[in-house]
């Protein structure tokens, strides 16, 4: 999956964000009160917020990664 073929709302997320959202998904899905359809539904949201958080990780990992390796002033 990349980035492309995320929802727009998801792909705009922050990591804080999508976090949030892809905890509430789980919680809603723990509950199991609903139908197997929803279900489905919620398991290919989370899935998708999965990857933003893991997009955004790499993404700061990245960023660190460059800072690290600037030569001291």
């Amino acid at each position: 999956m990349t980035e492309q073929e995320l929802p727009e709302d998801i792909a705009d997320m922050s990591f804080e964000e999508a976090l949030a959202a892809l905890e509430s998904v789980v919680r809603q899905l723990e509950e199991g009160d609903i139908s197997l359809d929803n279900a489905i539904q919620f398991y290919v949201r989370g899935s998708q917020l999965k990857h933003r958080c893991e997009v955004a990780l790499t993404e700061a990992q990245a960023q660190i990664e460059k800072i690290a390796e600037r030569p001291s002033p």
